[in-house]
């Protein structure tokens, strides 16, 4: 339920090529024109705002966007981005010109060491597949199934994505505990459905699969006759895994991945394995007596293809994901290959800058160990105080709506106010900062850095079952333009780099703000408290049903408008949208507009109406806002990638399709019947 990266800027692979030596410090590129919450020069005066209001809002930007080479999208995130980066940067910088003198042991020494062996590119282009030899080592040893599970275990420690997803998350029924989770994993195509589907399309992706992972075993050292006969066997290994995992659709059920199981009933459903010897090698201290098995029949199908399939498909499988999980920081050949490979489904022609590259790699590992400088550099108190306010009004506003929901039971409506009192908030940056005093950081080789920073976090988190859940933990760093709400916490998280110009600017005007930050952001994450899936999680985020049947199905069948409203748009070429897929995030999208705009009117009335702004009233530049939220210019390539596998819809429609459902839009810009930008009556959904 959390809410995704705002572009496709999230399929962006991270890689390493490049010919800058750690020692030498790059200029930093020249600061960009800020950025503001609404931009006038990105409209197009000659659209008419009632038959396509992103073209009215966005076409001036749009007809003059060139997306560069190493995008697969531009507009909002990667402007927002490419400007925090600018701050991380300097912090990096900074830290690794420094770190010799910084204290052995010290968090700061590890963050600058850690970047510097990440820019040492004449390194990896002398170590090539060195760095990782044990690895592969490791597994040209496995001759049976019974020596399949700790090699995995290894794998996995390491950050290497095979066979299956251990985690220690909430318990879905005793949300204050954490509990062992298995669930599906371990493909290397983007979706299950890669593999399944058919057709001339379907079939050259998995050729060019076949020929990705032969291309990475030949420069591994494998001849290539046998690369190519063991890339095969790794497509039809995946396949058979493919066939047996839920559709990305199945698992927006949370009911579908919820299998209390005993460790009695997982040896019996896997026959064969190991799994004490398994929590063991990954490092549980205590025997798991308990777990969630997340999809039963996976593991089922998996037990049967670890006791069936020879031992040197196996070996194959491991070989492809170990390499794969740190080809972007070897050697130039196989990046090149990493990035030749992932392109098909982004788009991007170029690689990104490897500072940029390295930026985001310390960031995604080391986040918190570089926040508190970034927080210092570009996040106010005072910023925090106004943005907070902007989300405690959506919070008061969607309490309203719940008080006047014509169709809500009294039963029903007292639980949602319940859980809306409960819900958290956190806001612009941790109260309680990560302890990174047991992470090893080396200087030498970027790729086991990478690993070293997995098995940190994988030792931090791994015996966690059973204990109380960290309340205060954070799943996303600092400088990250993204959002999201945890359904297992009941909370709202803001990071301090989404709260930031486009997306919110404290000396901005009230229908701005509350238009991008607002609904956008904060009455959409809200409602993802009470979408299809939220919906089911209580107010201490236990899945646990609180609604009346006849609310559900009130709730059920306005909702399926929306799946029925999204399904109908044309994403790109000729394949439409998958509206069940991205039912959550429309229904939030469509909640936060709603409440968003009641926030204005009682900020409004409270702290008084200005006159126009740019020839706007506030209302107009609320919606004006809420579109250029969306600003975004997106690759075929990628928009194809995004129906398979992307529970949002493109951002084109994110706001175009709320709007057509609401009467205030087309009051404020006097929009009739008939226009395209507004639905028929029967075809609005009545929610929130």
């Amino acid at each position: 339920m959390a809410r995704l990266f705002r572009t496709t800027a999230l399929l962006v692979f991270a890689s390493a090529a490049g010919s800058l030596h750690a020692q030498t410090r790059s200029p930093l590129p020249e600061v960009t024109a800020p950025l503001q919450v609404i931009d006038t020069a990105y409209m197009n005066r000659h659209a008419n705002a009632c038959v396509d209001f992103f073209d009215f809002a966005n076409g001036g930007w749009i007809a003059k966007d060139a997306i560069p080479a190493a995008y697969s999208s531009s507009g909002v995130a990667r402007d927002m981005s490419d400007r925090n980066e600018l701050a991380v940067r300097s912090v990096l910088e900074d830290a690794m010109a420094k770190r010799s003198k910084a204290a052995a042991g010290s968090t700061a020494r590890k963050l600058g060491t850690y970047y510097a062996t990440c820019m040492d590119s004449t390194a990896a282009e002398a170590a090539g597949i060195t760095p990782i030899k044990p690895w592969l080592l490791a597994i040209d040893s496995i001759q049976s199934a019974k020596q399949l599970l700790p090699a995995i275990a290894a794998l996995q420690k390491n950050g290497a994505n095979v066979a299956f997803f251990y985690s220690a998350d909430g318990d879905l029924h005793d949300a204050a505990h954490y509990i062992a989770d298995l669930n599906q994993g371990g493909l290397g195509l983007p979706d299950r459905d890669y593999y399944t589907d058919s057709g001339s399309a379907a079939d050259s992706t998995r050729q060019a699969f076949v020929a990705h992972i032969t291309k990475l075993f030949t420069l591994a050292g494998e001849n290539s006759a046998q690369a190519e006969s063991d890339a095969g066997e790794v497509l039809a290994l995946e396949t058979e895994m493919a066939k047996a995992s839920l559709t990305r659709v199945a698992l927006r059920d949370p009911a579908a991945t919820d299998h209390s199981t005993t460790a009695e009933q997982l040896a019996a459903l896997t026959p064969g394995l190991d799994w004490p010897g398994y929590f063991r090698a990954i490092g549980i201290s205590t025997p798991v007596r308990r777990l969630n098995l997340a999809e039963p029949a996976y593991f089922q199908r998996l037990s049967r293809l670890m006791d069936s399939v020879p031992a040197f498909v196996w070996r194959a499988y491991l070989r492809y994901h170990a390499i794969g999980s740190v080809a972007s920081w070897l050697s130039t050949p196989f990046v090149q290959e990493n990035f030749a490979f992932s392109s098909r489904f982004t788009g991007a022609r170029a690689l990104l800058p490897r500072w940029k590259r390295c930026l985001r790699e310390t960031d995604g590992d080391l986040g918190e160990a570089l926040g508190q400088a970034y927080v210092a550099k570009t996040f106010s108190p005072d910023a925090r105080r106004r943005a907070k306010a902007v989300i405690d009004d959506i919070r008061a506003a969607f309490r309203e709506r719940l008080l006047h929901l014509t169709w809500m039971s009294d039963s029903t409506r007292a639980e949602a106010l319940k859980k809306l009192s409960l819900m958290g908030e956190k806001v612009g940056y941790p109260e309680k900062w990560r302890d990174y005093s047991r992470l090893d950081v080396r200087e030498g080789a970027f790729a086991l850095n990478v690993a070293r920073a997995n098995l940190f976090e994988w030792n931090r988190t791994v015996n966690r079952p059973g204990a109380p859940v960290d309340t205060t933990e954070w799943g996303i760093t600092v400088p990250t333009v993204n959002a999201y709400y945890d359904g297992s916490k009941n909370e709202m998280v803001f990071p301090a780099g989404a709260l930031t110009p486009q997306t919110f600017d404290a000396g901005a005007d009230d229908g701005a703000n509350y238009g991008s930050l607002g609904g956008s952001w904060a009455g959409h994450e809200l409602t993802h408290g009470f979408d299809d899936e939220g919906r089911h999680y209580d107010e201490h985020g236990n899945l646990r049903d609180w609604w009346q049947p006849a609310d559900s199905a009130t709730f059920t069948k306005e909702a399926d408008k929306i799946v029925a409203q999204f399904s109908g748009y044309l994403q790109v070429d000729t394949i439409h949208g998958n509206g069940k897929l991205t039912e959550g995030e429309n229904i939030a999208d469509l909640g936060g507009i709603l409440t968003g705009y009641d926030a204005l009117e009682r900020a409004l009335q409270r702290d008084g109406r200005p006159g126009l702004i740019e020839g706007f009233t506030p209302e107009q530049r609320y919606f004006i806002a809420y579109a250029q939220s969306w600003r975004t210019h997106t690759r075929d390539a990628t928009l194809r990638t995004w129906v398979k596998t992307n529970p949002h819809a493109p951002d084109y429609w994110r706001a175009n399709g709320p709007l057509s459902n609401d009467p205030e839009f087309a009051k404020a810009f006097g929009c009739k019947a008939g226009d395209p930008m507004v639905r028929a009556p029967e075809l609005v959904p009545h929610i929130w």
